[in-house]
């Protein structure tokens, strides 16, 4: 067994980084579509992500800057376009998703570079992925930033203003997992299906947990 204690023993950000993503697991993955002030698309996966809010709904998602504390295309097109849509892609498109995370110059659109197309997304101005099954419209509310150097993060707090869900997945109550396939992020190149489940009953309130505080989700 192991202890440390950050501000002493010196681990790097490269190893706090592979300890983080090995152990916080699996990720939901959050591909996002974005357009800079000259109307240039791009799209990147983002694991790094959640649900932070339901009412208002808010998405929250963190891009890293790079090893030369470098700010994601991402990051600068929603500080000249605060608007953003995230889709959750499923196993079907892990291999577009995948491709659009290369490295290309900015101002370079993905769309095009994976051979994906576009649809409007209602609401807002920046494109969707047509064949994605699920996507939010959304518009910035804040990024948080927590430093300049070298994989600090960059929380972007979203909020959703339209939605866009594939009829086969939705029946107005419950989303079909079958249909949609989703997928998690592990540490280095690896992916996790959500095909082996299983269920856990909430405990009522007025059990031997009433004097405590309730958790959630």
């Amino acid at each position: 067994m192991s202890d440390y204690l950050l501000e002493e023993d010196g681990l790097s950000p490269g190893k706090i980084y592979r300890l983080l993503s090995g152990s916080v697991c699996p990720r939901p993955i959050a591909w996002v579509s974005t357009l800079d002030a000259r109307g240039n698309a791009n799209l990147a996966p983002f694991s790094f992500f959640n649900v932070v809010s339901v009412n208002p709904p808010v998405l929250g998602f963190s891009p890293l800057l790079d090893g030369d504390a470098n700010p994601k295309d991402t990051i600068r097109n929603l500080e000249e376009v605060g608007e953003c849509v995230v889709h959750i892609g499923g196993e079907g498109l892990v291999a577009e998703m995948n491709a659009t995370s290369a490295g290309l110059d900015h101002g370079e659109d993905e769309f095009v570079h994976v051979g994906l197309e576009k649809a409007a997304m209602a609401g807002i101005s920046v494109p969707r992925v047509a064949s994605a099954p699920v996507a939010f419209g959304c518009r910035l509310r804040e990024i948080v930033r927590f430093g300049d150097r070298p994989l600090a993060g960059n929380l972007v707090l979203a909020e959703v203003v339209s939605i866009h869900v594939d009829d086969a997945l939705w029946d107005g109550r419950h989303v079909s997992v079958e249909e949609l396939r989703p997928i998690g992020r592990m540490a280095g190149n690896d992916y996790a299906r959500c095909t082996d489940r299983f269920e856990v009953e909430r405990p009522e309130s007025g059990s031997a947990m009433s004097g405590q505080r309730r958790g959630g989700r």
